[in-house]
C-alpha cells in the first residue's frame, strides 16, 4: 500500500510541475507582444491576459504539490485558453511563425 501512495504523490508531483511549466510559459508569451497586438487580434488587453496569467501561475506555484486542488485548475484553465485561442491569434496577427515563399 505505501507503494501505491509513493507513486501516486509522484505521479502529481509530475502533473503539478507540468501544470507550472505550461502557466509559466503562458505567463512570458503574453510578456513577450505589444499592446497593440492584442487589440489587432481583437482579444481583451495585454493587462487583462499578464494579471490572469500571473495569477495563474502564482496558483500553480502555491498549489503544485495538490495539482487537482480547485485553485491549480483554475490557474492551468487560464493558462490553457491563453495558449489554445490567444497565442494563436497573436501569432497570427505579428506574422510569426509563417514562411516566406522566396519561389523555391
Amino acid at each position: 500500500m505505501q507503494l501505491y501512495y509513493g507513486f501516486q504523490s509522484a505521479v502529481l508531483m509530475v502533473l503539478g510541475v507540468a501544470a507550472v511549466a505550461c502557466e509559466l510559459f503562458a505567463f512570458v508569451d503574453a510578456l513577450r507582444h505589444p499592446e497593440g497586438a492584442y487589440a489587432a487580434a481583437g482579444k481583451r488587453t495585454r493587462t487583462f491576459w499578464l494579471l490572469l496569467t500571473g495569477i495563474g501561475l502564482l496558483l500553480g506555484i502555491v498549489t503544485v504539490f495538490n495539482p487537482l486542488n480547485l485553485f491549480a485548475l483554475l490557474g492551468f484553465v487560464a493558462a490553457a485558453v491563453y495558449l489554445a485561442d490567444v497565442r494563436p491569434a497573436l501569432r497570427q496577427v505579428r506574422g510569426i511563425g509563417k514562411r516566406r515563399n522566396d519561389g523555391w
